[in-house]
């Protein structure tokens, strides 16, 4: 059976995330051990107790969902529960646990990719006043139109009918106001930090750049897809390219899932909380098959 994995980005945390993985298994318990001693506080604390407060902070959220995700990988890796993978595809953050997950950068090197990551954008997000809000019911121009009128960018086109909007606080607050006069079913301000996949996080992506410059990657082991362009990427270089481009740009994900079951995925998984990747694949095409990998227990669905 030909298998795709699937990771989310900030949003689908929870305290207690990973928990029942770690007190089962050898494999996630070490990597969430290692992850304490690689960033040098204590994130499996942050995981398992929370408060919720500090693990939504985007310095502790990305790393966190990336070690719980990669947790999974390690896993169903151990038991043998990966034969017939064939992709890894994830939504923002998750694209970085994805590219761990093809082997892209060891797990290490990558935690150390998501944290900096996490870091500038959270520098960012303190910087100015950016908000984000999704669009749900219309169409992409009209949402196109909405962002040109109300100088705002388009974040997430997650599913047919539910786009992402983001950008400065007072221009969203606009937008959300004149959406509500349109044809949108429903207009929902997210309870975000900052304007993610905006203009306003330039300032971080510099120094992503920057940061990535340093660090070697290799050809993934099984195909992979940029948020940036819902395409498929394998050479190493434009792989950074797109990471770089992704913390300023649109995550194209249902051209991203699209495009993976274009290549005969006949089962995903999601690994980790929250079962976002799935809900948002039932509304993109029915047929696309996703188990959600949450707790210990789930590991039966991989069978």
């Amino acid at each position: 059976m030909n298998k795709g994995l699937l990771f989310s980005g900030q949003g689908a945390q929870k305290v207690g995330m990973g928990r029942s993985l770690y007190d089962n298994t050898e494999g996630a318990k070490a990597i969430f051990n290692r992850a304490n001693e690689v960033l040098g506080f204590d994130l499996k604390g942050a995981c398992f107790e929370g408060p919720e407060g500090t693990l939504t902070e985007t310095r502790v959220c990305q790393p966190a969902l990336y070690v719980v995700g990669f947790s999974f990988v390690e896993v169903l890796r151990r038991s043998g529960q990966l034969q017939g993978l064939k992709v890894a595809l994830g939504l923002s953050l998750g694209e970085l646990t994805a590219l761990a997950a093809a082997n892209v950068y060891d797990f290490e090197t990558g935690l150390q990719i998501v944290a900096k990551r996490g870091e500038l954008m959270q520098d960012a997000c303190e910087s100015m006043q950016g908000a984000m809000a999704s669009l749900i019911g219309g169409e992409r121009a009209d949402v196109e139109a909405l962002c040109l009128e109300c100088d705002v960018d388009m974040a997430n086109l997650n599913s047919p009918g539910q786009i992402v909007i983001s950008g400065e606080k007072s221009k969203i607050e606009v937008a959300i106001e004149k959406a509500k006069q349109m044809k949108f079913k429903m207009v929902v301000p997210l309870k975000v930090a900052g304007a993610y996949h905006s203009r306003l996080m330039e300032p971080a992506r510099k120094e992503f750049e920057n940061f990535l410059q340093k660090i070697t990657f290799r050809k993934p082991e099984i195909a992979v897809f940029t948020n940036t362009t819902g395409q498929q990427v394998s050479e190493p270089e434009d792989i950074k390219c797109a990471l770089v481009k992704q913390v300023v740009s649109s995550v194209l994900w249902e051209d991203c899932m699209r495009n993976a079951q274009s290549l005969g995925i006949e089962q995903f998984y999601e690994c980790g909380p929250g079962a976002v990747l799935m809900g948002l694949a039932k509304r993109i095409d029915k047929n696309i098959k996703v188990a959600s990998l949450a707790e210990h227990a789930d590991l039966a669905l991989a069978n």
